[in-house]
């Protein structure tokens, strides 16, 4: 796949969605007409996808809803926040965190494809317009590419100076499991973020990955979270509307597509294991649990299973 945010027969247009607590002059970069403009320049990056919705809901909820978990840890409001988003597309998501950022402390970088399929430049308008949205940075990151991953350990995450070194905080992905060519890309890099010197494996908090996701071909995506499970322990978000009456339920449970919003932590056994080389071999679970043997997760199929009872 020479550009992937150019797939064959691409034909989208503009999504529409409720942008939690967005300043007024934000909304123009991400209106109908903004997305319709970027998609025909950037593709599907231009689009904002509807999981990014969900994913701005749950880090910048109404004082109606609660969550849990939170996308920020009240108990931890004074530790330093260091988060790397994931395919950022058009920076919906960048520029919610951006409000919650302590400026001098915190860091958001906002990745996409670098080079030739470069949709780095969609990001740096939509983010840099805003001057309130100080500690976001743009940076180029390709899934799968272990020297990319390297690149970033390298500026932001040596251990070189103790007083300035990061160890990262958070991972967000929106809407990112759908080709199949990229799955065990987009696990290889989940991989490398959640190892050192981005963390490390005897740290009492080990990165939480929120990942926001809307079927869309089940059977070509399952392949991915079969694999995902072997090497994270991941769950739903739940919500409830802040009644007394209101009981916890799945976030996304209520919409009328088939959304998720996980949380999922790095399996503290999985830091012993070998990462295989193959990108088939890593979506057939080889090297998990130590073995070259082929496996699979079944906690999303279990899911799945609970909804239908439900």
């Amino acid at each position: 796949m020479s550009n992937p945010n150019f797939p064959a027969n691409l034909d989208i247009h503009a999504s529409t969605g409720t942008i939690s607590h967005h300043p007024d002059h934000l909304d123009a970069h991400f209106s109908a007409e903004a997305q319709e403009t970027a998609i025909r320049q950037y593709g599907i990056a231009g689009r904002v996808w509807e999981a990014a919705y969900a994913m701005t809901l749950f880090i910048s909820p109404s004082t109606t809803l609660e969550f849990g978990p939170t996308f920020l840890d009240a108990t931890q409001a004074d530790d330093t926040v260091t988060m790397i988003e994931l395919g950022s597309g058009s920076g919906l998501v960048a520029s919610t965190v951006a409000g919650l950022l302590k400026p001098g402390r915190d860091l958001f970088i906002a990745t996409d494809l670098p080079e030739v399929q470069e949709v780095c430049p969609l990001l740096e308008t939509n983010l840099d317009s805003p001057s309130d949205q100080k500690g976001v940075i743009v940076q180029p990151l390709s899934w799968g590419n272990p020297a990319d991953s390297a690149r970033l350990a390298s500026l932001y995450f040596t251990d070189d100076d103790p007083s300035t070194s990061r160890k990262l905080t958070h991972i967000i992905c929106s809407e990112l499991v759908y080709f199949p060519e990229l799955l065990a890309p987009l696990l290889r890099t989940l991989l490398h973020l959640s190892s050192a010197p981005f963390t490390s494996p005897s740290a009492a908090h080990q990165p939480s990955l929120f990942i926001s996701y809307k079927i869309r071909s089940l059977a070509k995506e399952t392949a991915f979270w079969s694999a995902f499970g072997l090497w994270f322990d991941f769950q739903p978000v739940l919500m409830k509307n802040g009644s007394e009456k209101s009981h916890w339920q799945r976030f996304g449970a209520d919409f009328d597509d088939a959304t998720f919003l996980f949380v999922a932590h790095r399996r503290h056994e999985s830091f012993d294991w070998k990462i295989p080389l193959s990108d088939p071999d890593l979506l057939g679970g080889v090297g998990a649990h130590g073995s070259d043997t082929r496996k699979g997760d079944d906690t999303f199929e279990n899911l799945l299973l609970m909804m239908m009872e439900d």
